[in-house]
């Protein structure tokens, strides 16, 4: 269930000959050409079918990376608990495929399974019991530009901002009530979907389609096979027809546009497992250090650089999340972090989501930085710093916004 120990153990079956699933001389192939520490995070994806995103991106809504899309704070002030679909953040690997849901089958195979493959149509998953789920979705290297921005060091991959979240209602049916059908056997040990997006090829070597094995204890909790977001169907650009959503784990757990899953009886092990979602740089172990959950962290629904009327009240917004459970509490500074009060919380803070908050604000005229930092139920709390990894993924630290009134 721990997403840490879980990869620690299969990167050393994995050394040891007893995972399958990612060739030693890829590996080297890959180390050589584009070096371990940067090996999926600065590497330059192949031509592929379909387009990089399909929707509109607006310029008010977004910040574009290329095949990734970076939702702006200031679009989600008075939206509600969830993200709209027309403002949730887009992480791809290659680009948005194309996928017919009427010719769409699901094909789950593997010697982890009682008899043969089973399939399922899109039909077939609706006809099972569904549930929905409030769950948030945020890519590993989110607010990776502010260690650059913030704290003045090197990192390689996106510079995302903060906005590469987003909470959705996701309706599906349970992964587990599927495995079940198909005829799970006590002899499975690792489950892993893999997505119909084009294969990624990094530094020469093809790595094929994007895939990352989870325990079967993981894939029996919580995991959600999701067809709806928000209460329409499953948009081309978050996995349509039918993608996983995977609570507390990193984004890359939550496979888009699901083809397959394998349910093997041998630990499995992918390039998209945490032998390059670690941590690397000084301090970590020269062969990096893998994940934990996602870190805690808080945001203003408002942009860096906003200007306020000085004299006048104002109301400042915004959101707080970890993985790590809800959210106890969220201090708010305006002054660059002299002077903290409690903002007020609003409407729920959810499991695997997040809590709104709001604070009351009269600025003066001249420039301020406004700070928000939270405190999650088991006791973590934004630190003034982040540990530095060259990668930048887990930014945690209190993020500084410049804002000024006239």
């Amino acid at each position: 269930m721990d997403e840490r120990a879980y990869d620690e153990l299969r990167l050393s079956q994995w050394r040891s000959g007893r995972a399958r699933g990612f060739s030693r001389r890829d590996l080297l192939k890959l180390t050589a050409a584009v070096g371990a520490a940067g090996a999926l995070a600065d590497a330059a994806p192949a031509v592929a079918a379909g387009a990089p995103i399909v929707k509109p991106l607006p310029p008010e809504l977004f910040k574009q990376f290329g095949t990734n899309a970076e939702t702006l704070w200031s679009s989600l002030k008075d939206v509600g608990y969830h993200v709209p679909i027309d403002r949730f953040f887009v992480r791809n690997h290659t680009s948005t495929p194309a996928v017919d849901s009427r010719s769409w089958r699901l094909n789950v195979f593997g010697a982890g399974l009682r008899g043969g493959p089973a399939e399922f149509t899109l039909r077939d998953l609706k006809g099972l019991p569904s549930v929905t789920h409030s769950v948030a979705i945020e890519c590993a290297g989110n607010a990776r530009g502010y260690f650059t921005s913030q704290q003045g060091q090197t990192v390689s991959g996106t510079a995302w901002g903060l906005g590469a979240v987003g909470v959705a209602r996701w309706r599906g049916v349970r992964l587990s009530t599927v495995l079940r059908r198909a005829g799970l056997s006590p002899r499975a040990v690792d489950v892993q979907a893999t997505g119909l997006d084009a294969n990624f090829v990094s530094g020469g070597v093809d790595l094929g389609p994007v895939r990352r094995p989870m325990p079967v204890r993981k894939a029996l909790d919580d995991v959600l096979l999701a067809y709806e977001m928000n209460g329409s169907p499953l948009p081309t650009d978050h996995g349509h027809p039918v993608r996983l959503v995977v609570p507390s784990w990193i984004g890359i757990s939550s496979i888009k546009w699901v083809g397959s899953i394998e349910v093997s009886d041998e630990p499995l092990f992918s390039p998209w497992n945490t032998q390059f979602y670690r941590l690397f740089g000084p301090g970590f172990p020269a062969d990096g250090q893998p994940f934990d959950r996602q870190s805690i962290k808080s945001a203003f629904e408002l942009d860096p650089g906003a200007t306020f009327p000085a004299g006048r009240t104002v109301r400042l917004t915004g959101r707080s999340w970890s993985a790590a459970g809800r959210i106890e509490h969220v201090d708010v500074s305006t002054d660059g972090g002299t002077r903290w009060r409690r903002a007020r919380p609003v409407g729920p803070s959810i499991d695997n989501a997040w809590q709104r908050w709001e604070v009351d604000w009269r600025p003066t005229a001249g420039t301020h930085v406004l700070q928000a930092r939270a405190t999650d139920v088991r006791g973590n709390a934004q630190p003034e710093v982040a540990r530095h990894n060259t990668l930048g993924y887990l930014f945690d630290a209190v993020v500084k916004v410049p804002v000024t009134a006239s």
